[in-house]
């Protein structure tokens, strides 16, 4: 059994967002590392967006922490987080304001440039003006662009495109997922993440795709792409990048934990491209992994982030 008391502990994870099968996977892996260390654990499927459905499911239950394992849309976007809060159950990972700012890339992106982070070049726009996007698609831009909604993770959505026969189609694709898009410059160089733990930078990781690109297909599927933990960089670069990264973190106001998404060019500037203030949490995802590297395996990660979410809220746990 568990030494320490954290009282009902209840994994929320599922939700309606495209990332719903994801979530999934994070949170039932979690849900087994906490039963399996003692703790009292329930798995918590959030299947809709309703507020007060949602205050009603988790009321019912009686938790006294939850462990967010809900990835994208009512899980990253603070609205979930809303909930916890107007019910005074502390969670893991950071506040209202944090999720909001993370999860909508335009904004975040500003935070960063006003404080001289690098960001890649960029621009956005709106579904309202869609053909006049198409037609300034490449003003004063550089081919190949990635195109992207402004408030979606798991790389869905995008698209990288190299000639501009694509840009339509490309276009037609990020807005059917959101209202407002990125368009931006495609920066060739090596894709980096550096995860947060505890206002702490865990070791970089190189994300090395066996086709060219990172994307939903990717990261979801076994064998498509080679993780190097730590990355093989001069420790004054790998230095360099965790101190973007956790700049970023912090710029945003996030806690607990995050992952960063960084691209290195090829002076060894990093550039951020965004936060996920809920990074996968099965063994094999990106942030459990750094965290094994650091000494800290699946188990005591979890058990870290519901200790982080106690004394975030400053509420002592029962027992």
């Amino acid at each position: 059994m568990a030494e320490l008391s954290f009282g009902r502990i209840g994994v929320l994870m599922g939700g309606p967002s495209t990332e719903r099968e994801i979530s999934l996977k994070s949170g039932k892996a979690v849900y087994e590392s906490l039963s399996q260390a003692g703790f009292e654990v329930s798995a918590i499927d959030i299947k809709t967006d309703g507020r007060d459905e949602n205050i009603k499911l988790i009321e019912s239950l009686g938790i006294d922490v939850a462990f967010i394992a809900l990835h994208g849309r009512f899980g990253e976007d603070g609205q979930i987080q809303e909930i916890l809060d107007t019910l005074k159950i502390p969670y893991t990972g950071s506040g209202v304001k944090a999720s909001r700012l993370a999860m909508d890339k335009i904004a975040s992106r500003k935070i960063f440039e006003a404080s001289g982070l690098s960001v890649p070049r960029y621009k956005t726009e709106e579904k309202v003006s869609y053909d006049s996007a198409r037609e300034r698609g490449f003003n004063g831009f550089v081919l190949p662009l990635v195109i992207k909604p402004a408030s979606h993770g798991s790389s869905i959505g995008l698209s990288i495109i190299e000639k501009e026969e694509y840009l339509d189609k490309a276009l037609e694709l990020a807005f059917s997922f959101d209202e407002r898009i990125i368009i931006e410059e495609y920066i060739r160089g090596r894709e980096v993440t550096v995860g947060i733990l505890d206002e702490k930078f865990l070791p970089v990781i190189e994300i090395i795709p066996k086709k060219g690109f990172f994307d939903y297909e990717a990261k979801y599927h076994a064998g498509l792409t080679d993780y190097m933990v730590p990355a093989e960089l001069p420790d004054e670069i790998a230095a360099r990048i965790q101190e973007a990264a956790l700049s970023a973190h912090k710029l945003l106001g996030c806690c607990g934990c995050s992952r960063v998404d960084l691209i290195i060019d090829s002076s060894n500037t990093p550039f951020v491209l965004e936060v996920n203030t809920i990074p996968g949490m099965t063994a094999t995802s990106l942030l459990p992994k750094a965290a094994k590297v650091a000494g800290i395996d699946f188990s005591r990660l979890c058990t870290k982030l519901i200790e982080l979410a106690y004394e975030k809220t400053k509420i002592q746990p029962p027992g």
